[in-house]
């Protein structure tokens, strides 16, 4: 089902939807309120009356993504799992969102000049919280301590996670066929790197 044709969305977040959807499709340069507003199946001025210009409404449905990303970090707060439970749902939650949202997940992460608040909100929460958060759980699993080889063991595991749906295309060109699903990759992954 289309999300944009769910009666129990409010119009504003329809636009919300249509517009990380549109800079998904389209990048940010040379998206228009009127592509935004076409999309959702609203009128220009409702885009408007919400958020007063194309600008405010960009951060805004980069803030839901964010907002996204952000709460898979909860899952690493959950003590009723075992660590390597919790890590891996946690991936797999935080790696979803990328898939679904790539480009404007590659644009937050890369560092590339802040052009939203949300977009440095977003790297407040990782530098203050979200890697601590990480490196706790990596530490949990391991018995390591030392801040700098959990910084990179946490990279690591990232940069695992996040490369597969990069080559993806590349990969099954050359092998002939597809990666696994996410999971399955994050499971393997997980198997090799935290086996006892």
């Amino acid at each position: 089902m289309n999300p944009l044709e769910d009666k129990d969305l409010s119009k504003k977040e329809k636009i919300l939807q249509a517009t990380l959807e549109s800079m998904k499709n389209d990048g940010f340069e040379g998206l228009t309120v009127r592509q935004i507003a076409s999309r959702a199946h609203v009128n220009v001025a409702l885009v408007n009356y919400y958020f007063g210009s194309k600008d405010k409404l960009l951060n805004e449905a980069i803030q839901v993504l964010v907002n996204s990303l952000r709460e898979s970090f909860t899952i690493l707060d959950n003590n009723a799992m075992d660590p390597r439970e919790r890590l891996e749902q946690f991936l797999i939650q935080y790696v979803s969102a990328h898939c679904k949202y790539p480009f404007i997940v590659h644009r937050l992460l890369t560092g590339e000049p802040f052009i939203f608040e949300s977009q440095k909100e977003f790297f407040q929460f990782i530098k203050a919280i979200g890697l601590k958060k990480m490196q706790a759980t990596v530490s949990e699993l391991t018995g390591e301590s030392n801040p700098k080889v959990l910084t990179i063991m946490v990279s690591q595991l990232l940069g695992a996670v996040f490369l597969p749906p990069l080559v993806e295309p590349l990969y099954e060109t050359i092998t002939g066929y597809p990666f696994s699903d996410c999971k399955t990759q994050i499971r393997i992954l997980l198997d090799r790197y935290f086996s006892n």
